[in-house]
């Protein structure tokens, strides 16, 4: 279990808790599964940004 700042620690299909935009105040995490992976750099201080299954956009704060 660690934080998603490192976009090689994060595959298609990795099960995951992201912050999505709007919860970025409150710190509330969604849980889902990897489908894309949104950031092009290699890390991201705030988590690298995926889309999830569902559709859902967010910044990875924890790899499960």
């Amino acid at each position: 279990m660690s934080g998603g700042k490192n976009r090689k620690d994060i595959q298609i299909g990795t099960e995951v808790e992201v912050v999505q935009k709007q919860d970025q105040r409150s710190g509330n995490l969604t849980p889902g599964i990897v489908k894309r992976i949104l950031t092009n750099s290699s890390t991201h201080p705030h988590g690298i940004k995926v889309m999830l299954e569902g559709g859902i956009v967010g910044r990875v704060k924890k790899i499960l």
